[in-house]
């Protein structure tokens, strides 16, 4: 437990260091929780995976998205080829980029999932990842299994 703990602080330190701290920019996500009862109408019509970078990146950063990427090569090829996973790296220094980094209310650097249904889009930015980075197995597990469920509907 201890190990953990200085290693999440290490890598916040290394955030901040390196200039990818959030500048005044909001944290607040737009969380959905759904009961067993909702889950089972849902009808998800994509999952879409954004990896939010600025143009410099920290090792740290790239590492993230990096990951993220190769989870979705490694388990969910066949569902980036049809569509029901979209995975993008976004750089937010970029205008065109704007309207969909509001959208998902994020920070920079971040590791968001949007998952769009009949009942409408939720989304969340994943904290989680940055305390995996120096576990690439332990990363893609864990993002396997959160993609996973935002693919049958359960969003946090």
């Amino acid at each position: 437990m201890k190990n953990r703990i200085l290693v999440c602080a290490m890598v916040a330190v290394l955030l901040l260091a390196a200039g990818c701290a959030n500048k005044g920019e909001t944290t607040e996500q737009a969380n959905v929780t759904f009961n067993q009862g909702e889950q089972k109408n849902k009808t998800i019509e994509f999952v879409e995976v954004i990896h939010f970078h600025r143009t410099s990146q920290c090792w740290t950063c790239q590492t993230v998205g990096a990951y993220a990427e190769e989870t979705m090569k490694t388990y969910f090829a066949k569902e980036v080829a049809s569509g029901k996973i979209v995975f993008k790296h976004l750089n937010t220094d970029l205008a065109e980029n704007y309207d969909i980094f509001k959208k998902y209310n994020a920070t920079t650097p971040s590791l968001c999932i949007g998952v769009y249904s009949n009942d409408g889009f939720h989304a969340e930015e994943n904290t989680n990842v940055w305390y995996k980075v120096n576990d690439k197995e332990d990363y893609m597990t864990y993002l396997k299994a959160i993609i996973e469920k935002r693919l049958i509907g359960e969003v946090e």
